[in-house]
């Protein structure tokens, strides 16, 4: 294997399409692709509870997300024996776990306001890199840290406050935003040592086993309509195989903090199809925070 090769086989891409796309033009592509189809997943999954309960859902994603990187022959390739046990980890805290989160999250919020809750993640993924790199973070960090999460605590506001089952809604999303912090800092040593495709190829695995128990008895009591079903497949297809692929990649080029800073896109996108699609009010509060959330993530990313 020539070093050219070695190079695409670590990062994941194929040697041949280094070719024709500039290394900044591939980074911005894939740090801006995951944020755009994550902040339409949670419409498509406010689409699919129309027809299917919330663990069929999950489940449903999982197994057309596996399925569809079943055909693509690279996500086949084996992995290092000892990145096994961190791989199924990683089906567990960055799928199986936050992804069982939002549909349950969103019987109880609305679609707009669990995306733009997303946008702490690039903070919560700093925060623990820092933990990891047990460096005190400098000061431009900490005020990145307090600025952002001043907002997440705004947009998080009018949901707890209301109490019930909103309050309920909020806990959920914030429980996957700190499953997803951690999960990225685990995922970029995978992904630079064994590929993003068969790495997240086994996570899908390891999370559809995991949910399909619940989900195999919560399609038993599903309707099944043509939207909601498009919903889901574009859902599993694009929101699970293809832009965990392609965040695997980013956390592998450029870090789990850069990497992370896709989700800036996540509340914009959230936000606009919530509210064009299936008409949601937000509250202004929730938008205030969510400015102050991603001024936080962008201080973050200036930061170092």
């Amino acid at each position: 294997m020539n070093t050219a090769t070695a190079a695409a086989s670590v990062s994941g891409t194929p040697a041949s399409s280094r070719a024709f796309v500039s290394p900044a033009a591939l980074d911005w592509a894939v740090l801006a692709l995951p944020g755009l189809i994550w902040g339409t997943s949670f419409l498509l999954i406010a689409e699919g509870l129309a027809a299917v309960p919330p663990d069929g859902i999950t489940f449903l994603r999982f197994v057309i997300g596996f399925l569809t990187l079943s055909l693509v022959p690279a996500a086949r390739q084996p992995v290092r024996t000892g990145d096994r046990a961190g791989i199924a980890w990683l089906g567990v805290i960055w799928l199986a776990l936050p992804m069982s989160m939002f549909p349950h999250a969103e019987q109880h919020v609305s679609s707009a306001l669990t995306g733009m809750l997303n946008g702490a993640v690039p903070l919560i993924a700093g925060a623990v890199a820092t933990v990891i790199s047990r460096q005190a973070p400098g000061r431009a960090v900490v005020v990145a840290l307090t600025v952002g999460f001043g907002g997440a605590v705004l947009m998080a506001a009018p949901g707890l406050s209301s109490g019930g089952n909103s309050s309920l809604g909020v806990v959920l999303i914030l429980v996957a935003l700190v499953s997803y912090g951690v999960a990225i800092n685990l995922a970029r040593p995978l992904q630079q040592r064994n590929g993003a495709l068969p790495v997240v190829w086994r996570a899908l695995g390891v999370a559809m086993v995991l949910t399909a128990p619940l989900g195999v008895r919560a399609l038993t009591q599903a309707e099944w309509h043509l939207r909601p079903m498009l919903a889901i497949l574009a859902l599993g297809v694009l929101g699970t195989a293809a832009a965990n692929v392609l965040m695997a990649l980013a956390a592998g080029r450029l870090g789990a903090t850069r990497a992370s800073g896709t989700t800036f896109l996540i509340p914009v996108v959230a936000l606009v199809l919530g509210v064009i699609v299936r008409g949601e009010t937000v509250p202004v509060l929730a938008i205030g925070g969510s400015a102050l959330c991603l001024a936080g993530a962008w201080l973050m990313r200036r930061a170092k």
